[in-house]
């Protein structure tokens, strides 16, 4: 009876030296485990305040860059309108000289070639500024 007691001993100590090292192995492993799910939380974290600083950053850029185009365009469009302006006081000066040719020529029936010949000019020449400015005009719509 005295071996059963031995022999109980003696496996009790032999099973007791496996479960040290499972719950040791174990232990390892799920620190490991803890170890590699926290990198990755922290560098899904970082990644995602990165992203929101990138972000951030290109919204505010962007931001200027519109500012700065909207600028420039308003200053384009001011610029166009002035030169549109003179053109247009040009012309009407030019039609004001015609009307006024015109009035001489009513008038004065005699001399009609050489009147002809100079209402023809000035005719050709509004003409031609009355182009320039529709093709401006069109470019600006």
């Amino acid at each position: 009876m005295n071996t059963d007691i031995q022999t109980t001993t003696y496996n009790r100590q032999e099973q007791s030296v496996p479960r040290k090292r499972r719950s040791t192995f174990l232990l390892f492993v799920s620190v490991w485990i803890i170890l590699i799910a926290g990198g990755v939380t922290g560098a899904i974290w970082y990644t995602d305040q990165i992203k929101e600083q990138m972000t951030l950053e290109i919204s505010q850029q962007t931001a200027q860059q519109i500012s700065a185009m909207q600028t420039d365009y308003q200053n384009r469009i001011k610029q166009l309108q002035t030169d549109f302006s003179g053109q247009i006081t040009k012309v009407q000066g030019k039609v004001d000289a015609l009307n006024e040719l015109l009035e001489f020529t009513k008038d004065n029936a005699s001399n009609k070639t050489d009147n002809s010949n100079k209402l023809y000019t000035q005719m050709s020449e509004v003409k031609k500024e009355l182009d320039e400015l529709k093709k401006s005009l069109d470019v600006l719509k």
